[in-house]
């Protein structure tokens, strides 16, 4: 099973997506990180990701190569993240046949509704029980 997370900016939810990961799944489940940036791609391999690599093609040619992406919702959305998240790299993701498994953060302009307000670790932990199911079949 290879799982890709997504992340941008500073890093730090792709870090504690990594982590949590790391702690949860098999030590078999592969993780590649691809940041947007170098430094979230280096803050995702010390929190235990196989490999990583940053920027827009390396999303692009992973997207179609893993079973599943994680991220925040806006890795969907072109010009997410402070324009980080370029058209292409959304393109990608959205159109992956990977599954997808978005976590909600209420920020680049999206409110999600039916979605409580929950801290972001508490939507972490609810990824992580998707992906687990996913590895289950």
């Amino acid at each position: 099973m290879k799982i890709a997370v997504v992340d941008g900016q500073g890093g730090g939810i792709g870090k504690a997506i990594v982590e949590k990961l790391r702690r949860e799944l098999p030590e078999e489940t592969y993780i590649i990180a691809l940041g947007t940036n170098a430094l979230a791609t280096t803050l995702m391999l010390k929190a235990g990701a196989n490999e990583g690599a940053s920027g827009e093609n390396a999303i692009v040619v992973n997207a179609v190569k893993v079973d599943i992406i994680v991220g925040v919702i806006g890795i969907i959305v072109a010009n997410a993240m402070l324009g980080e998240l370029t058209p292409k790299m959304s393109e990608a993701i959205a159109s992956s046949p990977a599954k997808k498994v978005l976590i909600p953060l209420n920020r680049c302009n999206i409110q999600v509704v039916g979605i409580n307000n929950d801290p972001f670790p508490y939507h972490i932990d609810s990824a992580i029980d998707i992906i687990k199911k996913n590895l289950k079949g």
